[in-house]
């Protein structure tokens, strides 16, 4: 039977296993700037027997989910040991699906290394160019097609390494004014929402990692997509996958009790929360309906080894990254500072 604590993947403090104060099992952890070491030179290397011992601590059953943010561009976890890296629009316009393979091949290769096996990315949200609502370059293209084309060729790039990525705004964020992490957004107009949910049509599938957004819409009324059935497992445009929310400390859904947020995306068809702050324990809220359309909790990150087989398309192989040790990350012999542009070649 899964524990109520398996459904929740959870933010912590400390960059060394021994300082994390985490008093249950949790489904998954994850990752963010206060948890690296900034020191390009230590940082990874301390980042590696973070994430080692927490395995240790938590995963001797089944391996942990280690996740974290990191697309490129402006959310960029690493970017105190990479420097500034182009997002996701950029790659597309550039180089197309090539360069988007490429820095997928390369965030996998660099988070395998470091022990991640879920990264919270590619964005599907369909480009609008609005300043103010969180996306911006993040998003590939203004079109659909273009968009799933660029997100699918990272998440090649990025499963083919081992590590799993998660399809993210679901139903797409794509003309909405508002920064969901600082309150909920709203699209009022249908055509533009199933506009946004047709471009993650040709990447979802039962065992892909779908994040929801806080998002209302006309379907969902008062609530947010992420709270709402007939927004994640019952949604009218047959997308499936293993469901999860946007952190549930987010804006967007801040109008709701966290016992009211857990209980209402779990109804929902979520296969599990996730939220940035640390959490002491998983409140009785958290615990899974009687539904066996949601995946038991420990099958939502695959085992160890390359899952790049569940993209349905296939894409140019390009360079590895190098490796990361204790004098951190090392580029590709006889590669200059040029390593970080792999679609200049």
């Amino acid at each position: 039977m899964t524990s109520p604590h398996q459904l929740l993947w959870t933010g912590f403090r400390g960059l060394d296993s021994a300082e994390v104060d985490l008093p249950f099992r949790p489904g998954g952890i994850i990752l963010f700037a206060r948890n690296l070491d900034p020191d390009p030179g230590h940082g990874p290397a301390r980042c590696r027997a973070l994430v080692d011992g927490l395995q240790t601590r938590f995963g001797s059953d089944l391996p942990l989910a280690v996740a974290l943010d990191q697309e490129g561009g402006p959310v960029s976890r690493l970017r105190p040991w990479t420097g500034s890296t182009p997002p996701l629009r950029l790659l597309w316009t550039r180089g197309g699906a090539a360069a988007c393979e490429a820095w997928g091949r390369l965030w996998g290769e660099g988070l395998r290394l470091l022990g991640f096996n879920v990264d919270f990315a590619p964005v599907l949200d369909l480009w609008d160019g609005h300043p103010d609502a969180g996306i911006g370059d993040r998003a590939a293209s203004a079109l659909p097609a273009e968009a799933a084309a660029a997100a699918g060729a990272f998440l090649h790039g990025l499963e083919s390494m081992g590590v799993r990525g998660c399809l993210k705004h679901f139903p797409g964020l794509g003309g909405t004014t508002l920064d969901s992490h600082q309150g909920l957004p709203a699209l009022a107009d249908a055509d533009q929402v199933d506009r946004n949910a047709a471009a993650f049509v040709p990447l979802a599938h039962p065992d892909r990692l779908v994040m929801v957004a806080h998002l209302r819409t006309p379907a969902s009324g008062p609530l947010p997509a992420s709270l709402h059935r007939a927004s994640v497992v019952d949604n009218p445009w047959g997308i499936q996958g293993r469901f999860l929310p946007d952190d549930l400390e987010m804006g967007g859904c801040a109008d709701w009790s966290w016992d009211d947020r857990t209980r209402l995306s779990l109804e929902a068809g979520i296969s599990g929360c996730w939220s940035a702050r640390p959490r002491r324990a998983g409140p009785p809220a958290l615990k899974p309906p009687d539904d066996s359309r949601r995946p038991s909790a420990p099958r939502l990150w695959p085992p160890r080894g390359p899952c790049g087989g569940t993209c349905r398309r296939r894409y140019p192989s390009t360079r590895r990254l190098g490796t990361v040790g204790s004098r951190g990350f090392r580029r590709p012999q006889g590669e200059s500072d040029g390593w970080a542009h792999p679609h200049r070649r």
